[in-house]
């Protein structure tokens, strides 16, 4: 294998937070991970670390960084949120021209080709360009343009890209934040939270078979509280997964003892 240890990152809005308390888990316990997959918000956290930016940076990033202004919002275009004018904000932590190749650690980012119909996974190229591609929710952001095609949110393929990890890492961590609940029909009263729960619905089932091929699997069911699209509770949503990761470090630990080389 050419890595130790490996994350996946499913999608799920700012229930994606969760996932930075993780990784700071992993890293307060000495464990660097060396090889990410990720989709949509999962992947907007996987290239933050991957780019060397510390938790608090991270954090910074989702509370001062929200897409939902009257800035962003687009006119003529398939979308609530204007995906190209979210760039400027990534371009303060990423410089002009990064390349997912030239991160330091590996990096696979998922999203779904709009006109092909089919998935296409980011390890090379333009990292902005990708990340805007995996984060194109379709309703609420526009479709994001990369030579010529036409990208959406890659969770409507793959929500938990864990397949590109397989082969490369000794021992794969995964981190689904998008765990269904029980819903009463008060909770859906708006267009918007019926189609963000037909898709969380549909995302849960094509995903939860891929749960087997992670060797540690984290799951919070503490998210179901949280909206996808709601920034307001970020620390919150970090400390969730942060406890969650503290509750699987021995397991952690030992599949990584567990590895013959």
């Amino acid at each position: 294998m050419e890595y130790q240890l490996g994350v996946v990152f499913s999608g799920g809005g700012a229930r994606a937070i969760a996932q930075v308390g993780v990784l700071h888990a992993l890293r307060e316990k000495g464990l660097e991970v060396e090889c990410l997959g990720g989709t949509s918000a999962g992947a907007l956290v996987a290239a933050l670390y991957a780019a060397g930016h510390s938790t608090e940076a991270v954090l910074d990033f989702f509370e001062t960084r929200s897409p939902f202004k009257l800035s962003k919002l687009s006119f003529g275009k398939p979308g609530l949120i204007d995906t190209a004018k979210i760039r400027d904000d990534l371009l303060e932590y990423f410089p002009s021209g990064s390349t997912i190749e030239s991160l330091d650690r590996r990096l696979f980012i998922t999203a779904t080709d709009l006109l092909n119909a089919k998935l296409t996974i980011f390890e090379s190229g333009s990292l902005i360009d990708a990340l805007l591609a995996t984060a194109s929710v379709p309703m609420v952001f526009t479709p994001t343009e990369i030579d010529g095609r036409w990208y959406v949110d890659g969770g409507i393929i793959d929500n938990f890209p864990v397949a590109q990890l397989r082969g490369l890492c000794d021992v794969i961590v995964g981190v689904y934040v998008s765990p269904l609940k029980a819903l009463d029909m008060s909770q859906l009263s708006s267009s918007l939270a019926v189609s963000q729960r037909a898709l969380e619905i549909a995302r849960f089932h094509n995903s939860r078979h891929k749960f087997y091929d992670c060797d540690v699997m984290l799951c919070p069911k503490d998210l179901n509280g949280y909206l996808a699209f709601d920034t307001r509770y970020v620390r919150e949503i970090f400390d969730i997964g942060y406890r969650e990761a503290v509750s699987h470090l021995d397991a952690i630990e030992a599949a990584l003892a567990s590895i013959i080389r």
